[in-house]
Formats: structure tokens, C-alpha cells, sequence
């Protein structure tokens, strides 16, 4: 899988990807990560890329013209990397990509769990990170989705491009070991509940802190009730933190075996 990040800033880059599972994951070429930086592609001998918003208003706004070239670049550079030498075969190829185009933004659909399944099966995943005011809405045609990372602000979109970069990586097979997510916050309850959970709690050493010690069927060795008891504290803890979550029906967006297919 390839990842490729549109921004204005690459060096802010530099330390997110260099580290832990998303490091592994590109040593052993399971995932590629691409910065591309969009300034190469601004306007004149100053490289603008950005403007005055039309009909007045605050701050600048990024270009259409300069940010659907940086993404057009992103996929033409995805097909030639692959070699692919005739070109009735690229053309074959480009309509079997598994790929999308998604801008950050504050006013995109919500990022989770569901999202990072979605987006661990393709093929080419760009991330557009807008900054300044904003950007052009004509970019739409160029884009499949808006995405937000929570209800707030950020100044621009590179801290939620690592967020959803970090994400969809260790999704991808073969990055982890697929029991490492399947038990994890947002996955579906095993068993026939069909309900969404968070995670269990968890405990290690030392076994007694200050006056607190780990339940004690965690040392019993029994498995059977060890999972029990792990599902019912995973409801437990989501009816207190998250009690939405259990209204998902059991078609939920967190059940990888009923999820739709994306939108490529």
C-alpha cells in the first residue's frame, strides 16, 4: 500500500514515520509513505499558493489550480512507479486501482475505526492537507471525501494526515498479527451480543500497587472465564465512557465481515 501526503510542510514529517509500527511497516515494504509538497506546484517565480478569498473575507485561500496538479502528480507517480510499460495496460490497470483522494478538513465526515478498515484495503491513499482559510471548493471535483478528525480546529491538515496515516498502517496485513487488533477499542464483541466495546482493561506487573491488586481471576489461569469476564468488563466500561456505542445494530461499522464495500 502507498500513502501519499500532499502538504505544504514535509519536514513537519520527520519524526512521526520514524518510529514503531509505522517504521516496521515500511522496512518491510508493506506500506510506502510519499510526501509531496505542494508548493512545488505553486503559480510564478514566488510559487504561490494561495490567494485572496473572492468577496472578501480573512486569511488566504489555497488554490484549486496549484493543489488538483500536486494531486494529479500523486496519481500519474503511483502508475509509474509500477512499470507498467504498454499503455493499453496502464489504462487496464488505472480501472482496477483501489484508490481515493481525501482532503482534511474541519467540515468532513467524522474519521474512525470504520474509515481505517475501509482505507487499509486500497491500493493508493492521498491525503490532502489544507491549511491557511482553507481551500478552493472546486477542489471537490478532484477529491472522493472530506474527512475530520474531531470537532475542533487544527491549523492545518498534516497532524490529522500522521493521525490517519498511523491509523490505516497497522490495519494493513501483515503489519500486526491479526489477533493484536481484534480485541481492540471498537471492535465488535465476540460472541452473539454483536455489540461494538472498548477495550477490556488491562493489568501487568507488580501484582499489588499501594492498595490495589489485579482482579484475581486474572491469575487463575482459567481462560474460559478470563474471557468472560474480559467481555463483560469491555460492556461494563463502555456503557460508563461511551454508551452510544451500544446502540450500533449488529450490522455495526466496526464488524469487518459486514461492512459495505468502499467507494473507489
Amino acid at each position: 500500500m502507498k500513502i501519499s501526503i500532499l502538504t505544504l510542510f514535509p519536514k513537519m514529517f520527520q519524526g512521526p514515520f520514524e518510529y514503531s509500527i509505522v517504521k516496521k511497516a515500511c522496512e518491510k515494504k508493506l506500506v510506502e509513505i510519499n510526501l509531496i509538497n505542494i508548493r512545488d506546484f505553486g503559480i510564478g517565480k514566488h510559487k504561490m499558493v494561495d490567494d485572496t478569498p473572492y468577496g472578501g473575507g480573512i486569511g488566504m485561500v489555497m488554490r484549486v489550480d496549484v493543489l488538483s496538479a500536486a494531486i494529479n502528480y500523486a496519481k500519474n507517480t503511483y502508475i509509474e512507479n509500477l512499470n507498467i510499460e504498454n499503455s493499453l495496460k496502464i489504462k487496464n490497470y488505472k480501472l482496477k486501482i483501489k484508490q481515493k483522494v481525501i482532503l482534511l478538513s474541519a467540515s468532513g465526515k467524522p474519521f474512525n475505526q470504520q474509515k481505517a478498515k475501509g482505507y487499509s484495503t486500497l491500493d493508493h491513499l492521498i491525503l490532502v492537507c489544507g491549511h491557511y482559510e482553507g481551500v478552493d471548493e472546486r477542489i471537490i471535483k478532484y477529491i472522493n471525501e472530506e474527512i475530520s478528525v474531531g470537532e475542533c480546529i487544527y491549523t492545518g491538515g498534516e497532524i490529522p494526515s500522521m493521525l490517519i496515516a498511523d491509523s490505516v498502517t497497522r490495519l494493513v496485513p501483515g503489519v500486526l498479527k491479526p489477533e493484536a487488533t481484534d480485541n481492540e477499542s471498537f471492535s465488535l464483541l465476540k460472541g452473539d451480543r454483536g455489540k461494538v466495546c472498548l477495550e477490556y482493561p488491562q493489568y501487568t506487573k507488580p501484582t499489588v500497587f499501594e492498595d490495589t491488586s489485579v482482579p484475581d481471576i486474572l491469575l487463575s489461569g482459567d481462560h474460559k472465564k478470563i474471557h468472560d469476564w474480559r467481555m463483560n468488563e469491555a460492556l461494563k466500561k463502555t456503557k460508563k465512557l461511551r454508551p452510544e456505542l451500544l446502540k450500533t445494530p449488529n450490522t455495526c461499522h466496526c464488524d469487518p465481515e459486514k461492512q459495505s464495500p468502499a467507494n473507489f
